[in-house]
């Protein structure tokens, strides 16, 4: 082999490592991009960054996230491709947005399901946690560990929201995921589907008049500027996942992945914490920048939703459906 070609098979081998997520930062190194769509002030960054400062410090450097909040890497749909191909590295991504991978995700979209967030979390990190990263698995993802999005709530411009009736006719923005829109639709609003880096314009250009997202997001994301009314509904708690590339995680060595792991699971109820301690505030916060806030009837809303659970049970299968009951009737 002449000089020139072994200079071009060089580079060829590392664009191949870098358009895997990851670049050798040495002969023992991962650099590995981590992304997700909110704002750095958000607990998602915030707790990523403690994450990735952890892991680089206990690897020696082996092993090395480097972060991408705002969306720089793209919206959750094209990371969750990324992922899957080994193009992007890591993601902290809304677990809802894998319905499309894997329809059973939709689960966690199921509204009223958790009454408490303690609730939720047994549940993520016990049994129906475990069912749906072995999902993911398949899908060559990996699920490092549940992190937290939240209680979500509506807010709207056009008055307060105090039961079902309310959101007669109301253009809501929603996920893009059928679950959500259906849970909309059962409650009647008028909802559509929006990424989220589009939804600050189109609130402020009234291409919507309504949106739904947890209290944190609705605070770092300035809603409060395009934003009147904010109801309480509480009508979806949703995980966040920790995911890593398949092909990436199997880069990592075994010492090196017991340290990630460790973080992952230590940033992980650092950020939950993050989110309990703030959301009271936020609702100070909130009412100071202007938004009027009300509580809502959460047994009307409950009820009018019951159709939905009546409709998924069926595609997520008893399996599924048996250890969602198991921990929403635990004590």
């Amino acid at each position: 082999m002449t000089f020139a070609h072994k200079k071009i098979s060089t580079l060829l081998g590392a664009a191949l490592l870098a358009g895997a997520g990851f670049a050798p930062l040495s002969a023992h190194a991962l650099d590995i991009k981590l992304g997700h769509v909110l704002a750095p002030s958000h607990s998602w960054n915030k707790a990523a960054e403690g994450f990735a400062a952890e892991v680089k410090e206990k690897t020696g450097g082996r092993v090395n996230f480097i972060l991408f909040p705002s969306g720089q890497l793209g919206n959750e749909k094209t990371m969750l491709e990324g992922l899957q191909i080994g193009s992007q590295g890591a993601a902290i991504i809304g677990s809802g947005s894998l319905q499309p991978i894997e329809p059973k995700f939709g689960v966690v979209e199921l509204p009223y399901t958790w009454s408490t967030s303690q609730q939720a979390y047994k549940a993520f990190d016990g049994e129906l946690g475990d069912a749906l990263a072995k999902l993911a698995d398949k899908k060559n993802l990996t699920i490092i560990s549940w992190w937290e999005n939240g209680f979500r709530h509506v807010t709207n411009n056009r008055g307060a929201v105090n039961k079902p009736a309310d959101l007669a006719g109301l253009k809501t923005r929603v996920t893009p995921d059928k679950m959500r829109l259906d849970t909309f639709t059962a409650l009647g609003a008028n909802p559509a589907p929006l990424a989220f880096g589009e939804l600050y314009s189109a609130l402020q250009q009234k291409v919507f008049d309504a949106q739904e997202n947890p209290l944190s997001i609705i605070y770092t994301s300035s809603f409060f500027e395009v934003q009147k009314y904010l109801s309480l509904t509480g009508h979806v708690w949703g995980p966040a996942s920790l995911i890593i590339s398949k092909p990436v995680w199997n880069r990592i060595s075994a010492d090196d992945k017991k340290v990630v792991q460790a973080a992952a699971d230590k940033w992980r109820d650092a950020q939950r914490k993050m989110i309990s301690d703030s959301d009271q505030q936020f609702v100070a916060q909130l009412k100071d920048k202007g938004m009027q806030v009300n509580e809502v009837d959460k047994t009307a809303f409950a009820a009018a939703v019951e159709p939905v659970w009546k409709t998924y049970s069926v595609t997520y299968g008893p399996e599924l459906m048996a250890l969602v009951q198991k921990y929403r009737e635990a004590k």
